[in-house]
């Protein structure tokens, strides 16, 4: 009762200050109405501050610090300003705003603007709704000293969320990150300033469109069958609309077709459930549409356009859904084979993978002598490795939550530059007689057969949080011993970045920054990985198991799917 009555107390506190001048009439009203209601109506949007986690904000639209609005968007901006000043020792700073489909980003946009304006920094504003990975593209292409995207990625439509980049054109990692957040803890609503300044503020829009897409262009390989290919895009009404499509057709596709009733930008997102394409239901109307016609590929991009997700004609003209592993897997190969054959492998190149990434890309990039580094989940981590290493050229690299990204001219998932990677793969696998999946079973037969399944659970508000936290102290103080039969051998705890080897205790360094993950790897070798997400109230729970294809890939794939089951049994999820 105690805790429960301190929680009202500290949203009560909240509320009454949203009801004071510093907010403007309608704030006030409805900071007023929901102190009427109390209960749980007033508690969720003011018992906390919306955390300004290490990459930024995410979160439920509306009125309250724990709510993305004007107000906790303008604080976020003031810190990130202060921080930036007092980062680079000067006053004449530069930032790129980008934004997606997503209801209230425009405005939400303009006044970031309008703040970062106030506060002296000439800022570049796209006239129109942009993928993300373009934002990340322009940070460096303007010479900006960071940039901001106005989206909540594939979050559910009641929520936005606010992604900042530094100079390199990552999102924010160590020690950027720490600075920015204690900045922005730092920052009052009262500390605001709103004054716009008009003359800092331009407009920008086609000049980067064209130099971004021609940068696309540039990485294509081969051309063989980008004529024949017969791909269907949706867009869940999102961002993707502006870029694939022209991307596509610059790129030499020419039998490109539509899914129309997602074409328009909708941060409603009328026609899904959910404006993910890791969820396969995200896909169905592309994929309707590509088994109607005959069609070779479905490709869909969420919202802000970084993630990728597809489908293929199994050779019947039903269409199969891939998950980010196996397509991470394809891309990685083709870029790499298509290279080595063209000998156009750089000087010094790498590849990169998150530790819940399959290991098969790892597996391919040594089949060509390419050293592939391991980071934490998150698509920054990518990107530092590529800032830290100047002296390497990053060529492919992704993570299983169908982020991918080729060469370094954006620092972030590009479903883009991957979509159309992604076709030309496809077109030359069906130049070759070669189906997508008869592809992937020749990678699997070479590599070792791979399966990989990702399970979220959702835990939502304080009580999730709490429950979340419960859930990986208990995998932490009573880990598995056994999976499937096979004795856990290694445990690897990010936390303390640690990895132990059971068997001897020894204990070594993963020399990775310390996050909150669990890993562990059984004598078979396969992989069990926990972690709590960044971004939504879930928990999720990565599995990877591998063999040699037996005479059946098909046979092989329904038995590794049997060993992931037992898994999920095994640790009550």
């Amino acid at each position: 009762m105690s805790t429960n009555t301190s929680v009202l107390d500290v949203a009560t506190q909240n509320a009454t200050l949203w009801t004071s001048d510093i907010f403007d009439a309608e704030t006030r009203a409805e900071a007023q109405a929901l102190l009427e209601k109390g209960g749980d109506e007033l508690i969720e949007p003011f018992y906390k501050d919306l955390d300004f986690g290490t990459g930024g904000m995410r979160g439920i639209m509306g009125v309250g610090t724990n709510r993305i609005n004007p107000y906790t968007l303008g604080a976020a901006t003031t810190g990130l300003v202060n921080y930036a000043k007092e980062t680079y020792g000067r006053e004449d700073l530069k930032a790129v705003i980008a934004y997606d489909s997503r209801n209230n980003s425009q405005a939400f946009a303009r006044k970031v603007a309008e703040v970062l304006s106030a506060n002296g920094v000439y800022t570049y504003l796209f006239e129109e709704l942009r993928p993300t990975p373009e934002l990340s593209f322009a940070v460096r292409e303007l010479g900006c000293d960071f940039g901001i995207v106005l989206t909540a990625s594939h979050n559910p439509k009641e929520y936005n969320g606010y992604k900042v980049y530094w100079n390199d054109g990552g999102q924010l990692v160590p020690p950027h990150d720490g600075g920015v957040i204690a900045k922005v803890r730092q920052t009052d609503f009262e500390d605001i300033n709103w004054n716009a300044n008009e003359d800092l503020i331009e407009t920008i829009s086609e000049a980067i469109d064209t130099k971004y897409i021609a940068n696309v262009v540039a990485q294509s390989l081969n051309n063989d069958g980008k004529e024949d290919l017969k791909v269907v895009f949706t867009a869940l009404h999102g961002t993707s609309i502006v870029s694939v499509p022209p991307a596509l057709k610059a790129s030499g596709f020419t039998n490109v077709h539509i899914v129309e009733e997602q074409a328009t930008p909708d941060g409603n997102f009328p026609t899904v459930d959910s404006p993910n394409p890791e969820e396969g239901a995200a896909l169905a109307m592309g994929i309707a549409q590509a088994e109607a016609s005959g069609s070779d590929i479905v490709i869909g991009c969420d919202p802000d356009t970084d993630r990728v997700g597809i489908a293929v004609n199994d050779g019947t003209g039903k269409m199969q859904l891939l998950n980010g592993n196996d397509t991470a897997a394809l891309l990685v190969h083709y870029v790499l084979s298509q290279a080595d054959a063209n000998n156009a492998v750089p000087v010094n190149p790498f590849t990169a993978a998150t530790v819940v990434t399959t290991d098969l890309i790892a597996k391919i990039s040594e089949r060509y002598n390419i050293p592939c580094f391991r980071c934490l989940t998150g698509f920054k981590w990518i990107a530092d490795i590529i800032n830290n290493k100047p002296e390497m050229n990053f060529m492919v690299g992704g993570e299983e939550s169908y982020g991918y990204l080729i060469g370094d001219s954006v620092r972030d998932k590009d479903a883009v530059a991957s979509a159309v990677m992604i076709a030309e793969m496809a077109a030359y696998a069906k130049a070759q007689g070669r189906t997508v999946l008869e592809q992937l079973e020749a990678i699997h037969r070479e590599f070792g057969q791979y399966q990989e399944r990702l399970i979220s659970i959702t835990k939502k508000g304080r009580s999730g949080a709490q429950e979340i936290a419960d859930m990986m102290t208990a995998l932490r103080n009573d880990p598995p011993k056994t999976l499937a039969g096979s004795p856990v051998v290694i445990a690897i705890d990010h936390s303390n970045s640690t990895q132990t080897d059971l068997r001897t205790g020894a204990t070594t360094s993963t020399e990775l920054p310390a996050s909150n993950v669990l890993q562990f790897i059984t004598e078979a070798g396969d992989k069990v990985s926990a972690r709590p997400s960044g971004t939504e109230p879930k928990i999720k729970f990565y599995f990877s198991v591998c063999t040699t294809t037996g005479n059946s890939h098909a046979e092989t794939k329904a038995e590794l799917e049997r060993k992931i089951d037992t898994f999920i049994e095994e640790l009550a999820l």
